[in-house]
């Protein structure tokens, strides 16, 4: 199952730096997931100071 963000995002990007298959990029207001290039492997979850990524 692929990863969101959620709102307590503050688009700092260090998720979108951890991903290994660039499945992360800016949207208009935070970074979200594309979830079919997403390989669950929770890299961006353990990077994301703020806990913002969870598996969804």
């Amino acid at each position: 199952m692929a990863y969101v963000i959620s709102d307590a995002c503050a688009s700092c990007g260090t998720c979108a730096d951890g991903c290994p298959v660039g499945a992360i990029s800016q949207g208009d207001s935070q970074y979200q997931i594309d979830a079919d290039v997403c390989v669950s492997c929770g890299a961006c979850a353990a990077a994301c100071p703020l806990g913002a990524i969870s598996e969804g």
